[in-house]
């Protein structure tokens, strides 16, 4: 479709919709232990020196974050980053960027709930 025609979905929206596909199958399974965890999606990774043990890489550049929350007084909640442009950069069409969508959103929960990604899949 031309992206003049209302029907069009940016490349962003598409994303999105992959991630929220995702998400919404590990909620109905997992709620209670998903309860309160926001999920987000950013273009690319901000620029850091170093990455913690928090960013899933691939090679050098960065695909997720996980940022386990802090509780207490500033209460945060834990939330998972995905990063959108490495991770369309690594898809060779839609459909591989659902299963890889869908793989790093997996392994970002399983180490947020330590279990082994396998018994999230």
């Amino acid at each position: 479709m031309p992206a003049t025609v209302p029907l069009a979905r940016t490349k962003a929206e598409i994303f999105d919709d992959l991630v929220l596909d995702t998400v919404e199958s590990l909620e109905r399974r997992y709620a209670k232990e998903l309860a309160g965890v926001e999920f987000a999606v950013e273009d690319v990774p901000p620029e850091l020196n170093v990455y913690d043990s928090d960013v899933l890489e691939d090679g050098e550049v960065p695909l997720a974050r996980l940022l386990p929350g802090r509780p207490g007084r500033h209460e945060l909640p834990p939330r998972i980053v995905l990063y959108r442009r490495p991770l369309e950069f690594r898809a060779m069409d839609r459909e591989d960027l659902a299963d890889l969508v869908h793989d790093v959103i997996i392994e970002q929960v399983a180490n947020l709930l330590g279990v082994d990604p396998d018994e999230l899949a």
